[in-house]
């Protein structure tokens, strides 16, 4: 069986229950996630090996972190013990023309004061097979890109495939600081994942007579952004994920992936959004476990993006689905019917 590691700040999320503001009733829902765990609990779901890199305190919210981890099955036994805090983030789900809030305090939290060589990469690349980090790892601050590429060149010396997921989050670091850091890290990637934004705001790569906000998609305009970011860093593959944002409540979505010779689009699904949260990391989880599975570059990102429109039905930040629920959407059956 195929072993993935992912690397990453695991969060407490807290949110208004269903549509309500901030603070309109006096209750706030406790959850947990962020861009890496969620991937490891979809590839767990599929039934793969997956272990959890991160740093969390040993007080009762860090072990709360690393049990919701564990009721999904993934190995949290290289998660380093420590610090004093788990970073949090605030949510207010938007629905209608009303968009939804992200409010982060995450500073100074276990993982953004830990230090590279905290982490034993040797040991945790141990018979590994796929090592996967986002680009919000690595804005967390210096000793986290310092952290992020001391895992990438472990991961090479052990032939193990890497992805990363730009995930650009402006909140947390520049688009110069962004594109410094990614420039340097992505030397590393065999497997790019991206959005119609990210590649714009971290390495100033567009696609052409697009607007996310109209409607109107130009395949061309992608299919031109894959083959940039493929010749600057040598990605062996680039996957992007495209979304029409209708309104909060309303998306359409499909996928592209380009494997150096052919640009695979995906069929595209209306979406009514119940929770659109971990839908980015859905689709990387289900193009990971497409490709360590053997699928052809046309299955991949049909499964990535089916995986990752079944989140956007989905309360929370992991992704509570199957392989066979999966397969299913992808294989056209969308009715939504009631399962007897």
């Amino acid at each position: 069986m195929a072993k993935i590691v992912t690397f990453g700040e695991l969060m407490l999320r807290l949110a208004p229950n269903g549509y309500y503001r901030f603070f309109q009733d006096d209750q706030l829902q406790a959850t947990f996630g962020g861009g890496e765990a969620n991937v490891a609990v979809s590839l767990a779901n599929y039934g793969l090996d997956v272990a959890f890199v991160t740093k969390l305190p040993t007080h009762a919210i860090g072990q709360a972190a690393v049990d919701s981890l564990r009721h999904f099955g993934v190995d949290t036994s290289k998660i380093v013990r420590g610090g004093e805090r788990v970073g949090i983030y605030y949510l207010e789900k938007g629905a209608s023309q009303r968009g939804s809030v992200c409010i982060y305090d995450r500073a100074h939290s276990a993982i953004q004061e830990a230090e590279s060589a905290e982490f034993d990469w040797d040991a945790i690349f141990e018979g590994a097979d796929w090592f996967h980090f986002t680009g919000i790892t690595p804005a967390l601050g210096p000793n986290m890109v310092e952290a992020c590429k001391q895992a990438c060149i472990a991961a090479k010396k052990h032939g193990v495939k890497i992805s990363c997921d730009l995930n650009y989050r402006g909140k947390l670091w520049t688009r110069a600081e962004a594109r410094a850091a990614m420039t340097e890290l992505c030397q590393y990637v065999d497997v790019c994942i991206s959005n119609e934004e990210d590649a714009k705001d971290v390495f100033g790569i567009e696609a052409e007579n697009t607007d996310i906000y109209s409607g109107k998609l130009n395949h061309e305009g992608y299919k031109s952004v894959a083959k940039q970011l493929a010749d600057q860093f040598g990605f062996e593959k680039v996957a992007i994920t495209l979304r029409t944002s209708i309104s909060a409540s309303d998306n359409d979505w499909a996928g592209m992936l380009y494997d150096g010779k052919e640009y695979c689009f995906s069929k595209g699904y209306h979406l009514h959004i119940v929770d659109r949260v971990g839908g980015g990391d859905s689709f990387g989880g289900g193009l990971i476990y497409s490709l360590l599975t053997g699928k052809s570059t046309q299955a991949a990102v049909e499964f990535a993006v089916a995986a990752s429109a079944l989140k956007h039905s989905v309360e929370g930040d992991y992704n509570r689905v199957s392989v066979s629920e999966v397969e299913k959407l992808a294989g056209g059956d969308g009715s939504g019917r009631v399962q007897r």
